[in-house]
Protein backbone atom coordinates (compact mmCIF):
# COMPACT_ATOMS: atom_id res chain seq x y z
CA UNK A 1 0.00 0.00 0.00
CA UNK A 2 1.34 3.40 -0.99
CA UNK A 3 1.67 6.01 1.74
CA UNK A 4 0.80 9.68 1.24
CA UNK A 5 4.51 10.46 1.62
CA UNK A 6 5.46 8.06 -1.18
CA UNK A 7 2.58 9.39 -3.28
CA UNK A 8 4.07 12.89 -2.98
CA UNK A 9 7.57 11.56 -3.76
CA UNK A 10 6.34 9.87 -6.93
CA UNK A 11 4.56 13.01 -8.09
CA UNK A 12 7.71 15.03 -7.40
CA UNK A 13 9.91 12.63 -9.37
CA UNK A 14 7.47 12.87 -12.28
CA UNK A 15 7.36 16.65 -11.88
CA UNK A 16 3.59 16.42 -11.68
CA UNK A 17 1.31 18.53 -9.56
CA UNK A 18 -1.95 17.18 -8.20
CA UNK A 19 -3.62 19.02 -11.07
CA UNK A 20 -1.43 17.19 -13.58
CA UNK A 21 -2.46 13.85 -12.08
CA UNK A 22 -6.10 14.92 -12.04
CA UNK A 23 -5.83 15.71 -15.73
CA UNK A 24 -4.11 12.41 -16.53
CA UNK A 25 -6.73 10.37 -14.67
CA UNK A 26 -9.65 12.63 -15.62
CA UNK A 27 -10.92 12.55 -12.05
CA UNK A 28 -11.83 14.96 -9.29
CA UNK A 29 -9.07 17.10 -7.78
CA UNK A 30 -10.62 16.67 -4.34
CA UNK A 31 -10.00 12.90 -4.51
CA UNK A 32 -6.33 13.41 -5.47
CA UNK A 33 -5.90 15.92 -2.65
CA UNK A 34 -7.55 13.50 -0.21
CA UNK A 35 -5.05 10.79 -1.17
CA UNK A 36 -2.19 13.27 -0.86
CA UNK A 37 -3.28 14.24 2.66
CA UNK A 38 -3.97 10.69 3.79
CA UNK A 39 -7.73 11.21 4.05
CA UNK A 40 -8.37 8.69 1.24
CA UNK A 41 -6.63 5.40 0.57
CA UNK A 42 -4.48 5.21 -2.55
CA UNK A 43 -5.75 2.32 -4.69
CA UNK A 44 -3.15 -0.41 -5.23
CA UNK A 45 -3.34 -0.18 -9.02
CA UNK A 46 -2.81 3.58 -8.93
CA UNK A 47 0.10 3.23 -6.51
CA UNK A 48 1.71 0.57 -8.70
CA UNK A 49 1.28 2.72 -11.80
CA UNK A 50 2.85 5.75 -10.10
CA UNK A 51 5.75 3.60 -8.84
CA UNK A 52 6.43 2.29 -12.36
CA UNK A 53 6.28 5.75 -13.92
CA UNK A 54 8.47 7.18 -11.20
CA UNK A 55 11.06 4.40 -11.62
CA UNK A 56 11.22 5.06 -15.38
CA UNK A 57 11.74 8.79 -14.84
CA UNK A 58 14.37 8.24 -12.17
CA UNK A 59 16.25 5.71 -14.34
CA UNK A 60 16.16 7.96 -17.40
CA UNK A 61 17.52 10.94 -15.50
CA UNK A 62 17.70 14.47 -16.83
CA UNK A 63 20.20 15.50 -19.51
CA UNK A 64 22.73 17.79 -17.86
CA UNK A 65 24.26 19.12 -21.08
CA UNK A 66 21.50 21.73 -21.41
CA UNK A 67 22.13 23.41 -18.08
CA UNK A 68 23.01 27.05 -18.46
CA UNK A 69 22.38 26.84 -22.22
CA UNK A 70 21.65 30.11 -23.94
CA UNK A 71 19.00 30.32 -26.63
Amino acid sequence: MMTPERFAQCLASLRWTTIDLTSALQCQLSWIEAMESGEAEIPDDLGSWLERLSACHEAAGIPACYRDAQA
